[in-house]
């Protein structure tokens, strides 16, 4: 008889495990679905967050373009209107002293934007060979579709040159004409309302062909009315 009691109890705990083990099963299988529902939002969320970024980039990127397209500013315009001679020396084949003046006209043609200048400096040259000294200019602030008009003197100091370059002087002298270049350089940005660009590298060159007599001192004849590069 107890051998058969034993038998009975031994069947009954193999069971409660089972039981044990299915109650925890569910319960870890429920705590799964519940920890998948709660992570379900965050992850809608997320999606939600992205795609809000996303548009409000794609917008952000069509606003600057639309502005730039607007606001995008065209190149100030150059154009010498006359020039002058007051000296014009060479010494010994090697050095030059000159003082020149030419009148130059800039046009900022947009309607949107106005230009600043800075760091401003012109000089001359002749066959690629500068024949005056750089001569500082003030800054410069010009106001959208107007035109300022510069005629700074240039000149005053002695400048090496090189020996080809003193007897082309003195053959230009000879047949009246000579062919000079008006160097404008320094720095430009662009201003329009609120929103101001970075300064750029600014470089102007101006050729002209000028009347060009020993001894003439004063307005010299200039040969068409030269546009810059």
């Amino acid at each position: 008889m107890a051998e058969g009691g034993e038998s009975k109890a031994d069947e009954k705990a193999p069971q409660k495990e089972k039981e044990s083990d299915s109650s925890s099963s569910t319960t870890t299988t429920t705590k799964g679905k519940m920890a998948d529902k709660d992570e379900r939002p965050l992850h809608l969320l997320g999606q939600l967050v992205c795609a809000f970024l996303m548009v409000l980039l794609l917008l952000l990127g069509i606003t600057a373009l639309v502005v730039w397209l607007v606001y995008r500013p065209h190149r100030p315009g150059f154009n010498v209107q006359a020039a002058a001679v007051y000296a014009l020396n060479t010494s010994g084949q090697t050095t030059i002293t000159t003082s020149m003046q030419f009148t130059v006209a800039v046009r900022n043609p947009n309607k949107r934007s106005d230009a600043e200048y800075r760091d401003l400096s012109a000089f001359v040259t002749y066959r690629n060979q500068v024949i005056t000294v750089p001569t500082p200019l003030p800054d410069l602030h010009q106001a959208r579709k107007s035109t300022v008009i510069m005629s700074p003197v240039l000149g005053g100091d002695y400048v090496p040159i090189s020996p080809e370059v003193a007897s082309g002087l003195a053959m230009a002298e000879a047949y009246g004409l000579a062919s000079m270049r008006w160097v404008l350089q320094g720095k430009l940005r662009w201003k329009s309302g609120v929103f101001k660009g970075r300064f750029n590298g600014l470089y102007v060159k101006c050729d002209v062909v000028v009347g060009l007599k020993s001894g003439m001192n004063g307005p010299v004849p200039l040969l068409g009315s030269p546009d810059c590069n």
